[in-house]
């Protein structure tokens, strides 16, 4: 006797078979597997290569903050000004608003759980683009973003070796992992 999953139809092929629906409206997974000649749709959420400049307010003006040669930048302040406000804040002074606003899209952009989202998933691709779209193809990544794109990178090498039958032991710990290691049990906090 066979199992349920075995003979159970799947709802989306009985749609597709009725004609009820097309490919492109499923997963594109989905549509891979159930329709192989027939191109699913992109990604679900691409970035928007033309989004054009951001607006912040610096200094009560609005100026704009955008690409420029693929790294993002103050567009309504000059090169020395820039340079000037970036001592300014090396020597912990506070930066004019347009380079706080840049500096957050480098360290906790509102994008970064979609990121994660898409790394999760095996989507590193998508989160690069993601990560290109918000900060240019040349920027230098720090913070939370470089973070999640190196373990991401170590996950995804670490799952191939262990595939190919190159390592014996499974993946390899992750910074997480290693953080956890170092940290005493609860139980054992009272007798220090």
């Amino acid at each position: 006797m066979l199992p349920h999953a075995a003979t159970w139809e799947s709802p989306d092929l009985a749609l597709l078979r009725a004609g009820l629906i097309s490919p492109d409206r499923l997963h594109p997974l989905v549509a891979a597997a159930l329709a192989p000649g027939r191109a699913g749709p992109g990604p679900a959420c691409a970035p928007r290569p033309g989004a054009g400049p951001r607006r912040v307010e610096c200094r009560g003006v609005v100026h704009r903050i955008g690409l420029v040669d693929g790294v993002l930048t103050a567009l309504d302040h000059g090169p020395d000004e820039i340079r000037r406000e970036q001592l300014l804040a090396a020597l912990t002074g506070t930066p004019v608003a347009c380079l706080r606003a840049i500096d957050e899209a480098h360290r906790g952009p509102a994008e970064l759980d979609d990121v994660r989202a898409r790394l999760d998933h095996g989507d590193a691709a998508g989160a690069l683009a993601v990560v290109e779209a918000l900060l240019g193809p040349d920027a230098a990544l720090r913070g939370g973003l470089r973070d999640e794109l190196e373990t991401a990178v170590l996950r995804q090498l670490s799952y191939g070796l262990f595939r190919a039958g190159l390592t014996g032991r499974g993946p390899l710990p992750t910074d997480r992992d290693r953080r956890n290691q170092h940290r005493g049990h609860p139980r054992h906090a009272a007798t220090r």
